[in-house]
C-alpha cells in the first residue's frame, strides 16, 4: 500500500471545531443508564478498509459522562489503528487526560484521521498524523521516530490496527490473506514494541487489543482468531520480560464493537444483526470500551497490574 511522505504538523486548538462530526450529544447530566444504538443497524456495507465516517449509525467516540482527572497530564502516546474505532475514541480520552498523541493509519483513512485530529484538538492537545503500511518493518520504525520527534516523548504505546476477513472454509483462506492478517495483527505488534521500547522509561505502558475471538475462537475468522489469541499470549509473555524494567504490559480483549472493521468485512445483512447475540443484544460503542485504555495507561490506576487480558463482552461470562 502506498505511503505518504511525511505527517503534518498540527498545533492544538482551545474550542472545539464545528468540523467534528458525531452524532447529537447526550446530556452530560442525565442519570440513569446510558442509551447507545442497539441492533438491527441500518444494513450497510464499504470496500476496505472502511471509512467511519459513512457509517450509519455514526460511532460513537466522545464519552460525554466521562469525568478526566489529569492521569495522564504531559505524556505522549502512539496509537496505531487511531483514526477511526476504538483507536479514535482511546486518542480522544487520552486528549481528555492531559496527554499528547500520534496516531497510525492506513492513508486511504485520511478523512477518518482528520476527525480524529480535530477531536483531540477540542480537548487542547496536540495529535500528529502518521499514515503508512504497518507490514512494512520499515514504517514501523519510522513511525514509532516521527511520534517521539513530534512529541517530545512515548510514554504510551497502544497495538490497536487489525485486518479481518470472513472465509467460510479454510480451503477459502489465501496464503495471501493469512499473511496480510498476521503481518498487520501480530508482526505489526511485534515490530512496534521494539521500535519503541528504546523510548519506553519506567512507568510506560504498553497496551494491545485483543479480541473475544482469541478466547473462543470463530469459525469464520480462522487467521484472525489466531492472531489474536497469539496478541493474548504475546502480551503475557512481554510482560514478563518487562516487568523489571518497570513497563507494564496488558490487553483489552473486546466482543463486538461498533466500527468500520465489520462493516467493511460483513455482508450488510450480518452487519444489522453486528453485536445482537450478546446478553446486552447490541455492539459495544467505542466510547464504552476506550475507558479500559485508560485505566491501564495510568500509573494511578494500574501501577501493580501488567500481563493481564481484561474482556469487554457486554454481559457474555463464558470467556471472562
Amino acid at each position: 500500500m502506498p505511503r505518504q511522505s511525511s505527517p503534518q504538523k498540527s498545533s492544538p486548538k482551545k474550542k472545539a471545531s464545528s468540523s467534528v462530526h458525531e452524532m447529537p450529544r447526550r446530556e452530560e447530566t442525565q442519570p440513569g443508564a446510558l442509551e447507545e444504538p442497539e441492533a438491527p443497524y441500518p444494513r450497510q456495507h464499504q470496500e476496505r478498509p472502511g471509512i467511519e465516517a459513512e457509517m450509519e449509525p455514526r460511532p460513537r467516540y466522545q464519552a460525554p459522562r466521562y469525568r478526566p482527572a489529569a492521569k495522564l497530564q504531559g505524556k505522549g502516546a502512539l496509537v496505531t489503528g487511531g483514526d477511526s474505532g476504538i483507536g479514535r475514541a482511546v486518542a480522544v480520552l487520552y486528549a481528555k487526560e492531559g496527554c499528547d498523541v500520534a496516531i497510525v493509519y492506513l492513508p486511504q483513512e485520511e478523512r477518518d484521521a482528520e476527525e480524529t485530529r480535530e477531536a483531540v484538538e477540542a480537548e487542547g492537545r496536540r495529535c500528529v498524523l502518521i499514515p503508512g503500511d504497518l507490514t512494512d518493518p520499515e514504517f514501523c520504525r519510522e513511525a514509532v521516530e516521527t511520534a517521539v520527534e513530534e512529541l517530545g516523548r512515548l510514554d504510551i504505546l497502544v497495538n490497536n490496527a487489525a485486518f479481518q476477513q470472513h472465509q467460510e472454509r479454510p480451503e477459502d483462506v489465501t496464503d495471501e490473506q493469512w499473511d496480510q492478517t498476521f503481518k498487520t495483527n501480530i508482526y505489526g505488534y511485534f515490530r512496534m514494541v521494539k521500535a519503541a521500547l528504546p523510548h519506553l522509561k519506567e512507568g510506560s505502558a504498553i497496551i494491545n487489543s485483543g479480541s473475544i475471538t482469541g478466547l473462543e475462537g470463530n469459525k469464520m475468522l480462522l487467521d484472525y482468531s489466531a492472531t489474536k489469541g497469539a496478541i493474548h499470549a504475546f502480551t503475557k509473555s512481554l510482560a514478563q520480560m518487562l516487568v523489571e524494567r518497570r513497563i507494564r504490559v496488558n490487553c483489552v480483549s473486546p466482543g463486538p464493537v461498533w466500527t468500520p472493521l465489520n462493516v467493511a468485512d460483513k455482508p450488510a445483512e450480518q452487519v444489522a444483526e453486528h453485536g445482537q447475540n450478546t446478553p446486552m443484544k447490541r455492539a459495544a460503542q467505542p466510547e464504552e470500551v476506550a475507558p479500559a485504555y485508560v485505566f491501564f495507561a495510568s500509573e494511578a490506576d494500574s501501577s501493580y497490574i501488567t500481563g493481564e487480558v481484561i474482556t469487554l463482552l457486554g454481559g457474555e461470562t463464558a470467556a471472562a
